[in-house]
């Protein structure tokens, strides 16, 4: 396991889908801020519906805003914004291009994540390019309407199982999932409505905080 790998191990465990249809632009840093005071370790920035200079604009907002912390960045399908901000990498679908593309125009150091819905497109991430894998969805979730056909806990453990990638699981979850995340055998699980639709992001983070002992 490299470095980079085992690092993200620890830094995946709450991870943090930003996404500004939810958490509105205004009050992204904020919703970000508070979500990292109470235990997120890892933010996406997710802006659908923005142009690449407007998403370079709000993720040097959140970088600024997250420095010293020791918490990631990336931005989600748009590999130039991550460069022209030079936050820390990206994280890009099946349908957003070859990873081999993304990793040449991002460069060595910086993260690059993956979506894989299925079996197939966990076997065919190379490690050598992808430092982790975002899998699910695990239940249907609003907030992403194109998903494929959810994959359960017992899905989820199954493509764990094909990669020696690190592994963040995603869609619908909430904090009462952790321990069949991790039981899973996930390093961690991607959230969005689950913090950034709520009135109080600190709170929200904080609730899958008293669930570490679960952690095997």
């Amino acid at each position: 396991m490299s470095a980079l790998h085992h690092q993200l191990r620890q830094k995946l465990r709450l991870y943090l889908v930003a996404d500004t249809t939810l958490c509105g632009v205004d009050g992204l840093v904020d919703t970000v801020t508070r979500a990292v005071a109470g235990g997120v370790s890892f933010v996406q920035l997710r802006a659908k519906d923005a142009t690449t200079p407007e998403r370079v604009e709000m993720a040097r907002d959140l970088k600024a805003a997250l420095a010293g912390t020791g918490v990631p960045l990336l931005i989600n399908d748009d590999v130039s914004a991550a460069i022209a901000a030079d936050v820390d990498g990206a994280h890009i679908g099946q349908g957003d291009g070859a990873p081999a593309k993304a990793r040449a125009l991002l460069g060595p150091e910086k993260i690059l994540g993956l979506s894989c819905e299925t079996p197939q497109t966990v076997r065919a991430a190379d490690p050598d390019i992808v430092d982790y894998l975002g899998l699910g969805p695990v239940f249907s979730t609003p907030t992403k309407a194109d998903h494929k056909a959810p994959i359960g806990f017992d899905g989820l453990a199954r493509m764990v199982q094909l990669t020696d990638l690190p592994c963040v699981a995603i869609g619908g979850l909430k904090a009462a999932h952790q321990p069949r995340v991790f039981a899973a055998g996930a390093d961690g699980q991607a959230v969005v409505s689950a913090i950034c639709g709520q009135d109080d992001p600190k709170a929200a983070a904080e609730r899958f905080q008293h669930l570490k002992e679960v952690r095997p």
